[in-house]
């Protein structure tokens, strides 16, 4: 099976990813099989934690982390693939914003925000998907990044908490 023309225009790569999604539903079926509660319970678990990575990139990135891959690109690859490719590709940020959020709450999150340049926030927005009305990527002043930042962790991190 090369890669031009007999396997469907596919890579190795998607190949292999797609062979591992072979296996992992035929495990799944032979659960079924032998304990259909448990085969149909763990089926409706992959298909959520599957579904909420797609949806969100820094979930997805958290998965991979704890599951050791060390990337996320599969599932923000799926996310975007309805998108028009952007003009430039932006770095990584150079923090987590939430991980600091959760250790030092605002004020220290604000302090470690504002020893980044423009530039590097604006990593930060694109990578957490905080640039929701498209305006941020136009903004020139640090602080008015940072408020964004701030903002989004603020209202994400709370999220919920009306349920607990």
């Amino acid at each position: 099976m090369g890669v031009n023309g007999q396997n469907g225009g596919l890579d190795t790569e998607s190949l292999r990813r797609r062979r591992a999604v072979t296996e992992a539903e035929t495990s799944l079926v032979s659960l079924v099989g032998v304990n259909p509660a448990a085969g149909e319970a763990l089926s409706r678990l992959v298909h959520v934690i599957a579904a909420e990575a797609a949806r969100t990139p820094r979930f997805a990135k958290a998965l991979a982390d704890a599951l050791g891959s060390g990337t996320s690109a599969a599932p923000a690859t799926a996310r975007t693939a309805s998108k028009p490719a952007s003009r430039s590709k932006r770095s990584r940020g150079l923090l987590d914003p939430f991980a600091v959020f959760e250790v030092s709450g605002e004020a220290g999150l604000r302090a470690r925000l504002g020893t980044l340049t423009g530039d590097q926030l604006k990593d930060i927005i694109a990578e957490q998907g905080m640039n929701h009305d498209g305006a941020a990527m136009r903004w020139k002043t640090p602080s008015r990044l940072m408020d964004r930042i701030v903002e989004r962790v603020q209202a994400r991190s709370t999220k919920g908490d009306v349920l607990r």
